[in-house]
């Protein structure tokens, strides 16, 4: 399971500046067992944000938001709201906001952190990583992340070494940045590039108290079976 948590209302509504209506698209899988999505959050998103002024067109409840075939084949029943809508608020983990730009050609914006799982989170066959730094920057990456797809994981462009949209560190790779710029320019948020990024919290990457109480954690952390002791030979005779 990849465990996530809920943004703040402050900086949602500070990633949504600009933006009058949205459309939620929200994974049915890792966010609901971990209590950071679902049909509830969707909920509240709904009955939050227009008391702050701003309208949410629609939205769907997805099973898995990591396979893009299927969010491509659900999405596909809401085109109307979508093409009324200037930005998709994504309740998921990282990869689920990643995978759901691929599928849509307006702003991506996610409406949780991912937290750091301390070891493999799975197998995903896509290009689509997620770091679980504990501070999403898709908003402003235009649902690329910075952190997996520059080897630098620089978070305010790209450095100098790029040539011909190619990474200096690995020459066959794409330069993560050049990724953005391109897509940033394709959806029209190109001023997304004069905004300063808050700085990235590294001690995030570890979990916090609250969070290594919750169920999931439970499961994975807490020692359920013991193995038995080895007597000594002298304690069998």
């Amino acid at each position: 399971m990849v465990v996530s948590v809920p943004k703040p209302a402050e900086e949602l509504l500070e990633m949504l500046d600009g933006y009058k209506n949205m459309f939620i698209v929200a994974c049915g899988g890792c966010p609901v067992g971990c209590d950071s999505g679902g049909m509830k959050r969707v909920d509240e998103l709904t009955e939050f944000f227009p008391q702050n002024g701003k309208e949410v067109t629609g939205n769907v409840l997805i099973d898995f938001l990591c396979n893009k075939a299927l969010v491509g084949s659900k999405l596909i029943y809401h085109l109307k709201k979508l093409k009324k809508s200037q930005a998709v608020l994504v309740v998921s983990c990282g990869i689920g906001v990643q995978a759901t730009g691929k599928m849509v050609d307006i702003p991506v914006v996610p409406a949780n952190d991912t937290l750091s799982s301390q070891g493999m989170q799975g197998l995903w066959p896509s290009s689509e990583r997620c770091a679980g730094c504990g501070t999403c920057y898709l908003a402003f990456t235009g649902g690329i992340c910075p952190i997996t797809s520059c080897s630098k994981s620089l978070i305010n462009g790209m450095c100098g070494g790029q040539h011909d949209g190619k990474c200096e560190v690995e020459t066959e790779r794409d330069c993560g940045w050049n990724l953005i710029y391109l897509r940033l320019k394709e959806v029209g948020k190109l001023d997304n590039l004069k905004k300063i990024p808050h700085l990235r919290d590294f001690r995030k990457m570890d979990v916090s108290d609250k969070e290594r109480h919750t169920t999931r954690w439970a499961l994975e952390k807490e020692v359920i079976y013991e193995a038995p002791k080895q007597s000594s030979e002298k304690e069998e005779a």
